[in-house]
């Protein structure tokens, strides 16, 4: 019987730092958080490893996804597009019965369709909110574009968003480039995971430590 107090937003763990609740439970959790949670992610591949694995996640718990991203690093060439672009019906059937990825045809074709996209926006015109971003450009560059003017500051889980105003137009962009499993809730978790946005809960270890924003939400 519950004694109707909230669980605490912060874990102080055995080497005295402080983290989510989440990010306390396994270790695989909590290395993944220390480490790369948030750190700022720019170049192209990475990016899409990123945008892949998130819309894998979509209805999913992150820790399934993480406990399989070394499969589908193999599975996906390890996120370089040019391979993962040319993948075909073939790959799409293996990859179905591939065990060490999640068996989700719509995500799995959403994945190659977005790798094509990606490629094609390298010779494309005015990406980005103000149009600041031409030929050459790259997917990296494009979601760094809605980096927004400040982060969130939450005390508690209750107050992380799960949307904001960029991610539903970073979500809008990319689905006028062709891109599948982009909506913004997707795409704030995206953000959140490249330190496009920073919500650490204040007191954690992490807030602030991104080199991308202060602990104030301001830019660092």
């Amino acid at each position: 019987m519950s004694d109707g107090t909230e669980p605490p937003s912060l874990v102080v763990g055995d080497d005295g730092l402080a983290r989510p609740a989440w990010a306390s439970v396994h270790e695989d959790l909590r290395t993944y958080y220390d480490t790369e949670w948030g750190l700022p992610v720019h170049d192209e591949q990475g990016v899409f490893e990123r945008l892949a694995l998130e819309g894998f996640q979509s209805g999913l718990s992150w820790a399934t996804i993480l406990r399989r991203r070394e499969g589908f690093r193999r599975a996906f060439a390890g996120f370089a597009l040019e391979p993962v672009a040319a993948f075909g019906e073939q790959e799409v059937a293996e990859l179905l019965q591939d065990t060490g990825i999640i068996h989700h045809r719509g995500k799995i074709e959403a994945t190659i369709a977005n790798a094509r996209a990606a490629i094609a926006l390298r010779e494309l015109d005015g990406l980005g909110p103000r149009g600041d971003l031409g030929p050459g450009s790259h997917l990296g560059q494009l979601v760094w574009s809605y980096r927004p003017e400040r982060t969130p500051q939450p005390a508690a889980p209750a107050e992380v968003p799960t949307t904001s105003t960029e991610s539903v137009a970073l979500a809008k962009e990319l689905k006028r480039h062709g891109f599948r499993f982009v909506g913004p809730t997707t795409m704030f978790a995206l953000m959140e995971a490249l330190g496009v946005v920073d919500t650490h809960l204040l007191g954690s270890h992490r807030r602030g430590s991104s080199g991308v924003w202060a602990e104030d939400g301001t830019p660092a």
